[in-house]
């Protein structure tokens, strides 16, 4: 290890990397895919940037608008054919908040297990912890806050993947923009966090990124290693330096000439390793325990801990000094729980290293809207709302276990043990119901018992023909009364109106899927479909599904 250049780097405090209060200005409301029929498409996600300045609401239904992957070029609709063309709304809420806002006869929505009626109010503080909805019991999403990501940001979208870290949240976007930061430099690297994080992942993405890249990387786990033999493994040992010691060794920091080397749990080193630690980094030379003469070596050293160093230095346990010279750049790596609109991503990837094994990987690639999510939805919403004590490890041990749990199954399988694992510390959901407000009224609007005067079809909006089939339960006789139209009237607008269907354009499939979801309850099909209750009836008999 070279010696500093300048003096002034024996008191270096450590530049911790962090949001800055303007990225965290310019946070806004954003929808992440975490559960879809087509699972290559998990992790796409819609800024809702509109809602943050209150300028405008976003309709979400299948048609539109657009979710993209971050960074990436191609957009498309949820697309789900079994998700209402009647649009959910989310509107800015109090403070920072987003109100979410359910039609009655639309797609219905479930926050948690909790079904929404009308809507639902969520403050600024849940949408930091994100919330993850489900769209007809079939595609879910996780509402939360995202920063986009500013022109000119440090590495291209293709650099920041190269690194290996899945994931965009702000966290791990802002990991991997420092590891390309210091990669290059010489300077020593400390990178916090908690167990499980990948914290050594981030060490071999300095060293592969850095222009040590051809020489070792050596990784070492001190909390692995007995205290009294740390010195001899760090340094190395000379033949009859202590009993056993029956010929040289060159010890860890030799072994990484020329190269990296990662020393984890650095917290757990004994005082005398730390005084030695810090010489090293001070003169670039080791003395091997036994011997006298240093001995120089040229290496890039990078260490981890998940403890409270500070605290340590306040207790007597770990020396300022050599924090200070650790951290001449601190990465903080954050936890699970902290980045959830990477979980499902994260699951996927480690479910894809599982199903290559066994020869499944296909089943994370489909063309088929309608086919049943391999993911179902009430799975991502569990992954999503766990608190991941054991952060990603933990993650990865479990999608191991669902994988092969299911080996054979058209879609993961959760046993009764490992939900009660994943509900047992379950993110709270907090936000405040709304009472359902009724559709918006013009004068030609059904309200009441009115009677309207006649009118002539020209003059009736599409969206008023939406409006009054809602009001009327889609019974097309009651609507034309409604609208003051003859009743022949009311299939001529259906028929030319983009925002309405009939019966007959309804596919076999559609209709059978919607029978037995509402076992068979035909005014539930009704509303669920938004077709007349008597075609759809009539449908119904030719596919031969009453009485089954």
């Amino acid at each position: 290890m070279s010696p500093p250049k300048n003096p002034a780097e024996f008191s270096t405090t450590a530049v911790r990397s962090q949001a800055t209060p303007s990225q965290a200005a310019h946070a806004v409301p954003a929808l992440t895919l975490i559960g879809h029929a087509q699972p290559q498409r998990i992790g796409e996600r819609l800024l809702l940037d509109g809602l943050l300045s209150g300028e405008r609401a976003v309709a979400l239904s299948r048609n539109a608008p657009d979710f993209s992957r971050p960074g990436g070029v191609l957009s498309l609709p949820l697309g789900d054919p079994f998700l209402s063309r009647t649009p959910v709304r989310f509107e800015p809420g109090v403070r920072g908040g987003v109100r979410l806002l359910v039609p009655e006869d639309g797609t219905p929505v479930v926050v948690g297990s909790e079904p929404v009626k009308g809507g639902r109010e969520f403050p600024a503080e849940a949408l930091a912890s994100g919330v993850p909805l489900v769209l007809a019991g079939r595609v879910a999403l996780l509402l939360h806050r995202a920063t986009p990501r500013a022109a000119g940001a440090l590495g291209s979208p293709a650099d920041l993947t190269a690194l290996g870290m899945v994931g965009d949240s702000e966290g791990i976007v802002r990991v991997r923009e420092d590891v390309l930061r210091v990669a290059d430099l010489q300077v020593p690297v400390l990178v916090r966090g908690e167990t499980g994080t990948g914290k050594e992942l981030v060490a071999r993405a300095l060293h592969t990124q850095g222009p040590r890249r051809a020489g070792p990387f050596v990784s070492v786990n001190l909390g692995a290693l007995s205290k009294d033999l740390i010195a001899a493994e760090l340094f190395g040992t000379l033949r009859g330096a202590f009993t056993g010691a029956t010929r040289d060794r060159d010890g860890f920091f030799r072994a990484a000439h020329g190269g990296t080397l990662f020393l984890d749990e650095v917290a757990e080193a004994p005082p005398e390793v730390q005084a030695a630690l810090l010489r090293v980094l001070e003169t670039g030379e080791v003395y091997p325990v036994g011997g006298q003469t240093p001995v120089r070596v040229d290496v890039r050293l990078v260490t981890a801990t998940d403890a409270d160093l500070e605290a340590r230095i306040h207790d007597g346990r770990f020396k300022a000094p050599l924090l200070h010279r650790l951290a001449g750049f601190e990465i903080v790596v954050p936890p699970l729980r902290e980045r959830r609109e990477d979980i499902a991503s994260l699951f996927l990837h480690f479910a894809r290293q599982e199903l290559e094994t066994t020869g499944e990987a296909g089943r994370l690639t489909s063309a088929d809207a309608r086919a049943e999510p391999w993911l179902p939805a009430s799975l991502a919403v569990r992954l999503a709302r766990s608190a991941w004590p054991g952060n990603v490890r933990q993650l990865r041990n479990v999608a191991r276990q669902l994988v092969i749990g299911s080996r054979g199954l058209p879609g993961l399988r959760v046993d009764a043990r490992l939900e009660q694992t994943l509900d047992a510390d379950a993110l709270p959901i907090p936000g405040q119901p709304l009472s359902p407000e009724p559709p918006p009224h013009s004068e030609n609007t059904p309200t009441g018992h009115r009677t309207p005067a006649r009118r002539k079809p020209a003059d009736v909006s599409e969206q008023e023909v939406l409006e009054a089939l809602r009001a009327c339960a889609w019974d097309l006789k009651a609507t034309a009364d409604w609208l003051g139209i003859p009743r022949s009237s009311v299939y001529v607008l259906i028929d030319k109106s983009s925002l309405l269907r009939t019966a007959r354009d309804l596919s076999p499939e559609e209709i059978t899927r919607c029978f037995h979801e509402c076992e068979g309850d035909l005014d539930r099909m009704v509303q669920k479909l938004e077709v007349s209750r008597r075609a759809l009836q009539r449908r119904v008999r030719e596919l031969g599904l009453e009485g089954t």
